[in-house]
């Protein structure tokens, strides 16, 4: 079977794969399309550590071919957008409805995966980069078969993450302004995250120019080069700042760039040992800093919606496919990802 290992040097296409079956309350999906994220990149330069070897890719959809004891909401054939989130369902962050915060689901790499009999890691759960994966059943929400698979596939990481971001974990209102530093995949998700929320004034700040009319499509209302000239729009200051870059200056300036009462949303994925700095006096007047883990999701209940915007046009999705590639042109896919020649990347399996 095919897919895109990483063996803790580099990472390559492979054609001597082999997963498992589902046990019970898990599911066999046959990946279609997965989308390329900058935290699949981060495995491999090192900023997420993770065990190795182990196949990538965490934003994914396919079509399910088997399924465990015990799941019922699935059967084979069925069409499905992946989450990364192998969440419990029974402890009590899950049972308060905040299943992103699941401890046993945090840090945990199974092994579904063989090559030369000898155990491969799953990354996040998911391994969307393989021709079929295991997933545990809550990871596999079935979505209308008139969903693109490439487009449905990005539901799963950077729609859930940044539309989540925006509607969830920061509860933008109707009016109020918002500032995005960067303008990835993430970052165009809460672009359109904003505009679905109703604000105002959407700022997007990215130092590539040629992404302003893409930004704008998302919903951008302002494009700026440079966060410098936030003020000149916002003279008193952002109701909220996502940073989607993972840079600590940004996240510093982030924080500088609220109004009263005014919250800091941090996205992007930073090195574990990164440290960023900023006067707690700038705290004061009701400020806030918020860490934001997968847009606090509810996958079951979130990817439903997503599949149901983009069905009436109220969600971009095909807009965020920048460009497809077959499975064997990871490394061209990852050039294009790494250098920002592409808002997403999709892998498809063909």
């Amino acid at each position: 079977m095919r897919g895109v290992l990483f063996d803790g040097e580099r990472a390559r296409v492979v054609d001597d794969l082999v997963v498992r079956d589902p046990g019970p309350g898990e599911v066999l999906v046959g990946i279609a399309a997965a989308g390329l994220c900058h935290s699949d990149l981060s495995v491999i330069d090192g900023t997420i550590p993770f065990p190795v070897p182990v196949v990538l890719g965490h934003e994914g959809a396919g079509i399910v071919e088997a399924v465990g004891a015990g799941v019922t909401h699935v059967a084979p054939g069925d069409h499905v957008a992946l989450s990364t989130l192998a969440n419990c369902g029974t402890c009590p962050d899950c049972d308060r409805g905040r299943p992103t915060m699941c401890r046993r689901a945090i840090g945990r790499p199974g092994t579904p995966f063989a090559r030369d009999g000898r155990p491969v890691y799953q990354f996040a759960s998911n391994s969307a980069f393989a021709r079929r994966t295991v997933v545990k059943a809550v990871q596999a929400v079935r979505i209308p078969e008139d969903v693109p698979l490439r487009s449905a596939a990005l539901i799963g990481c950077a729609v859930l993450t940044g539309v989540g971001a925006v509607l969830n974990r920061a509860k933008v209102g109707r009016g109020d302004s918002v500032v995005v530093i960067g303008t990835g995949g993430i970052g165009l998700n809460v672009l359109q995250g904003a505009r679905l929320a109703g604000a105002s004034v959407i700022v997007a700040v990215d130092v590539r120019a040629d992404k302003e009319a893409v930004a704008r499509r998302f919903g951008a209302t302002h494009f700026l080069g440079g966060v410098d000239a936030v003020r000149e729009v916002l003279p008193g200051g952002a109701d909220h700042v996502f940073e989607c870059v993972g840079h600590t200056g940004l996240v510093r300036q982030a924080v500088d760039l609220l109004d009263r009462h005014g919250q800091a949303v941090l996205l992007g994925m930073t090195a574990p040992d990164a440290e960023a700095a900023f006067p707690p006096a700038a705290m004061f007047l009701d400020k806030s800093i918020l860490g934001c883990r997968y847009g606090s999701s509810r996958p079951q209940h979130d990817i439903p919606l997503y599949a149901d915007l983009y069905r009436r046009g109220e969600l971009l999705l095909d807009e965020l496919v920048t460009e497809t590639y077959p499975v064997e042109d990871f490394a061209k896919a990852a050039d294009d990802a790494h250098h920002g020649r592409v808002a997403r990347a999709v892998l498809e399996f063909r």
